[in-house]
């Protein structure tokens, strides 16, 4: 089977190709290994499956697991959308993200060429950017399917387990209000709105509850599909957006039908929004979600060139053709070890993070709200992106 190293950060870049030996062992020997961070990428029956090369270790040992792919749309659900707000002068600025289950037993890959995951923007949105991730965390970004009328679809293989779908557009916002119409196609998930505290935000059916991360919130459970979630919106950006957005140039600029919201089911949103802020983490920045996979994995990434052998599900068993067996790699080296970097720390959260990984999950998921609203330059999210890099390794490696 034909193999290529990617650089997902660098546009997918393609740095290296090999192949799989008969027992699906293969090798890579490429400086930017250990680096940044990289992606094994194959391709099976048209179907593109990834696996994540751990950064900061130069010699490492990944699984890529490949499955049959279906056509059934029943093989996935979606089980949370929430939605995220920030003023940016006569722009609003909004980031949407699915979570998305597949579940299939036996396992199978979710894959059609025509568009998996269907989604549509509210009227006057202009669509910025779309970025899927599978269960490792790593979100890739997607080539929309333009199905008119501002409906769009993606072409991405839904794997086994936990997948996410994120999005970001722009609406005009004069007189720093506006009203949104947010259509919803699939059934049954809950809804989260989420937006800073100098905004006013109001949606039928929807319960506000206590600040979360310095963040105003409100849920809706069970929004039907076919709906038209009516939400209306006013006021400016914090105090703190505005400065660092005057600080340099913004980050970047962007370029259906149903009933409206009624009575629905809320509940109060729990006191704490762990299950949300990874998923943020890993929308918002490759890197971070690449760490995030550590983590849930418990890996130890050794320090100096130690082995990293990341922990996957096995792959379906194909029926007519075989499936491959899980391609499974021999160690992957660079080619030069990468430079040793000196001791750095988290400027904002230097007090109060220590070795602590809540407090810095906390602090990223302010930091990535910033960055995908477009309200901190982009040395600036650069510069504290890698901080947080270097901190978050040292907390992996215990």
């Amino acid at each position: 089977m034909d193999l290529t190293l990617v650089q997902p950060m660098g546009g997918m870049q393609e740095l290296a190709h090999a192949k799989s030996g008969p027992q699906g062992e293969f090798n890579f020997d490429n400086p930017n290994i250990g680096t940044q961070p990289i992606l094994v990428q194959a391709e099976y029956r048209g179907v593109r499956f990834n696996a994540a090369v751990p950064p900061g270790n130069s010699n490492a040992t990944v699984q890529l697991d490949i499955y049959d792919p279906s056509k059934d749309p029943k093989t996935i659900d979606v089980t949370s959308h929430f939605v995220i707000f920030q003023p940016n002068g006569a722009t609003l600025k909004v980031a949407e993200e699915y979570q998305v289950e597949n579940k299939s037993q036996p396992p199978h890959a979710y894959f059609r060429t025509d568009g998996t995951f269907d989604f549509a923007l509210p009227e006057q949105g202009q669509l910025d950017r779309v970025d899927a991730a599978g269960p490792a965390g790593m979100p890739l970004q997607q080539v929309p399917i333009d199905k008119k009328k501002n409906r769009y679809s993606i072409a991405f293989a839904f794997r086994p387990g936990d997948n996410s779908v994120r999005y970001s557009y722009d609406v005009p916002y004069a007189s720093n209000a506006a009203t949104l119409k947010l259509p919803t196609i699939y059934p049954g998930g809950r809804l989260l709105l989420v937006a800073p505290p100098s905004m006013q935000v109001s949606a039928d059916g929807f319960s506000p509850a206590p600040p979360e991360q310095g963040m105003n919130l409100y849920l809706r459970q069970d929004v039907p599909a076919g709906t038209l979630v009516s939400v209306n919106v006013s006021g400016t950006a914090p105090a703190n957006a505005v400065a660092a957005t005057d600080q340099g140039q913004p980050g970047r600029d962007a370029q259906g039908g149903g009933a409206e919201s009624g009575g629905a089911e809320v509940q109060a949103v729990p006191g704490r929004l762990d299950a949300m802020k990874w998923p943020l983490l890993g929308g918002f920045v490759v890197v971070f979600g690449v760490f995030a996979y550590l983590l849930s994995r418990k890996t130890v990434v050794a320090v100096n060139g130690g082995e990293v052998a990341t922990e996957v599900a096995p792959a379906a068993k194909a029926k007519k053709p075989k499936a491959p067996p899980p391609v499974e790699a021999a160690p992957l080296t660079a080619a030069q070890k990468a430079p040793s970097h000196g001791p750095a720390t988290l400027s904002a959260v230097d007090a109060a993070i220590g070795t602590s990984l809540d407090a810095l999950k906390e602090s990223l998921f302010r930091l990535e709200l910033r960055h995908q609203a477009g309200t901190i330059t982009e040395e600036e999210y650069a510069r504290e992106r890698a901080r947080a890099e270097k901190v978050l390794r040292d907390l992996v490696r215990g």
